[in-house]
């Protein structure tokens, strides 16, 4: 295997810049032979999770997710059969341990407000990928910075260097370049290098020849790279329209704002080596930077928080505790012994795997709700859960129904628990700044949804780029169904009166296709929060969201599922405000009395509902906060 990785190389998450989604610029690097490539995207680190899963998953001997059809299993690829490996020649010992050796770094290209050379930053442990994150964030929530924006100065980066590793990418003056080095070197000493590249651009040996001096004048190595935008040559007109989508202009207008030729793509490490055969140097550097990175995301550890546990209890001691006084008010006349066996059972399980703070947290967040008058109710599978049930989360009686827990939590699964809780939808806003308020914003933050390219924005962005009229685009667009689909079919551009194989049709709906799946931006989830018993803002950067007074962190659920972080779901639901409102008027019907003279304070039980003396159905209080969420009460004898 070639000495040679590529280290700086951005993917199509350097939104409408890099135009190759990660996973496929990670096997374009291994069929070259690299060492190793390091990911580094514009200010983010948003897409490096799902290069990281793409490399477990050919270690594990399956496809990578991102190549895969739509309806394939994974499960299905192994390795004789993956056809990223067909025609190497090479025997599946020989390729496993090629993907076994390569490195894959992760970290991020700064890009800076004051003018600023970009700099790349990789983490050298774990310390310094907390450290990055912590900047990136900084960037990311600065007064005034609007969502998708990270303004980031040289001093931010100053500030605190440890641990971390600096690619300085000169731009195409060299004017205050020592000086700059300089105070790099003295911030980051013996972390810093210069990258150089060759884009056959004229002056590529004289620029070279240039950088080798300033690197010996202030004592910097110098680094070979690429300084790649996509993996191979092919993208490049692909990459030519990302430029043109990005600044706002057609293809016959954009003249410099593109790149002067198609060199910026992933090449071997053998012609890595002829155009640095001036600075053999630069190649062997690489093996020295990579022998400094000591980071693997896998080395994230998930630690839950602890708010919800009070002192002198264990996490798993308090839960059982809070069981055993609950149980007993929701089934008043002792629990059946259908229901104890399942408690029991669980919480075997719960305590097995650890999951008893994420259970205590969940009930945290109901019982603030609770104590608002704030309807809410827990769905979807932790229904097939009586802990979930004895706790109030959920509404599913075990002893009247037939649960399976395990497909709400299981051993062989061991995935996170899902606990999707609705609430009103007009007051769930006070639940998520609850959120925010006990755990900070540095200790909270939602999940992160990808927006990408359907075939409707896809050509919509793409005719524009290429100067196709307004009502073109609009009828090509408007054959398009909804927000989702994976082709622009032919029959479709017929539909719109357009003939596909004008030349001009075929060519943006060509490019349109190409586009699809391509992330757009991040947009929050719509509700998913990942807490933290630390500092979540050293595990991911946590940026603003458009919506007032929210934040949310860059990875998606894929991400949070593949790197194994618990989610808690605060959805809002329509119908808990309309029976909330329901109530209202029922109050309002009985007068100003609200008829809980029956019930005494704090009282726990269980009660008839009447409206006009007549029951409206039996509830379980377990709180005087749902006494008052109630029209009128009566003891049910």
């Amino acid at each position: 295997m070639s000495a040679y990785a590529e280290l700086v190389a951005a993917t199509n998450f350097s939104f409408l810049r890099g135009a190759s989604p990660g996973p496929t610029m990670l096997l374009t690097a291994l069929l070259l032979g690299h060492a190793g490539i390091g990911i580094a995207d514009r200010n983010t680190v948003a897409g490096v999770v799902r290069v990281w899963s793409a490399l477990n998953d050919l270690r594990e001997g399956l496809k990578p997710v991102e190549k895969l059809k739509e309806g394939d299993s994974p499960g299905e690829h192994v390795w004789m059969e993956n056809p990223v490996f067909a025609g190497l020649n090479l025997s599946p010992g020989q390729i496993r341990t090629m993907v076994a050796s390569f490195r894959l770094v992760v970290g991020s290209r700064l890009v800076f407000a004051d003018g600023t050379p970009d700099i790349v930053v990789y983490p050298a442990n774990r310390t310094g990928w907390g450290r990055l994150c912590r900047l990136l964030s900084k960037g990311n929530l600065k007064e005034g910075v609007t969502k998708g924006d990270c303004v980031l100065l040289l001093d931010d980066l100053l500030a605190d260097t440890r641990d971390l590793l600096l690619i300085l990418m000169p731009g195409r003056s060299f004017d205050g370049l020592p000086a700059l080095l300089a105070r790099l070197a003295e911030a980051a000493p013996g972390a810093v290098w210069i990258g150089a590249s060759m884009h056959r651009k004229g002056d590529d040996r004289r620029r070279l020849a240039r950088l080798k001096a300033i690197a010996a004048a202030t004592q910097t190595p110098l680094l070979a790279t690429n300084d790649v935008l996509y993996d191979a040559p092919e993208q490049r007109d692909l990459q030519d329209l990302l430029t043109c989508i990005r600044e706002g202009v057609t293809i016959d207008r954009a003249g410099r704002l593109l790149e002067a030729n198609a060199e910026r793509h992933l090449k071997s490490g053998q012609e890595m080596k002829r155009l640095f055969r001036d600075a053999p140097e630069a190649i062997a550097e690489i093996g020295h930077l990579l022998g400094r990175i000591d980071f693997d995301l896998g080395q994230l550890r998930y630690e839950y928080p602890d708010e919800s546990v009070p002192p002198g209890w264990t996490p798993q001691g308090w839960l059982e505790e809070l069981v055993r006084r609950r149980s007993q008010i929701r089934y008043p006349e002792g629990v059946p012994d259908k229901v104890r066996k399942l408690l029991d059972k669980e919480l075997i399980l719960i305590a097995q795997l650890d999951y008893a703070r994420y259970f205590l947290t969940i009930r945290q967040i109901v019982d603030f709700a609770e104590n608002r008058g704030i309807l809410c109710q827990g769905r979807g599978s932790a229904a097939n859960s009586a802990v979930c049930f004895v706790l109030g989360i959920t509404a599913v009686d075990p002893a009247e129904s037939d649960v399976l827990f395990e497909r709400f939590i299981s051993t062989q699964r061991r995935e996170p628990p899902d606990i999707d809780v609705d609430f009103e939808h007009e007051r769930r806003e006070e639940v998520i700044q609850w959120i925010y308020d006990t755990y900070g914003r540095h200790r909270a933050g939602i999940a992160a949804t990808v927006i990408r390219y359907r075939p409707r924005s896809a050509i919509r962005d793409i005719g524009k780029a290429l100067g196709l009229t307004e009502d073109v685009t609009a009828r090509l667009a408007g054959t398009q169904w909804g927000s989702w689909g994976s082709e622009i079919a032919a029959a479709h551009v017929r539909q719109a009166g357009l003939d596909p194989t004008n030349p001009t049709i075929a060519r943006a709906v060509g490019f349109a296709q190409r586009l699809l799946l391509f992330p757009r931006h991040l947009s929050q989830h719509v509700g998913g929060f990942v807490l933290a018993r630390h500092r979540l803002d050293e595990m991911v950067p946590v940026g603003k969201a458009a919506m007032a007074d929210r934040t949310f962190i860059e990875w998606d659920k894929d991400d949070i599922d593949a790197l194994k972080l618990m989610k808690v779901d605060v959805l809002a639901l329509g119908m808990l405000t309309c029976i909330r409102k329901a109530f209202d008027l029922l109050r309002a019907h009985e007068g100003a009395d609200l008829g809980l003279a029956d019930v005494p304070v704090g009282d726990e039980g269980t009660y008839d509902m009447l409206c006009e003396g007549k029951s409206l159905g039996v509830f379980q209080v377990e709180s005087r906060a749902q006494m008052n969420m109630l029209p009128r009460l009566k003891p049910r004898v």
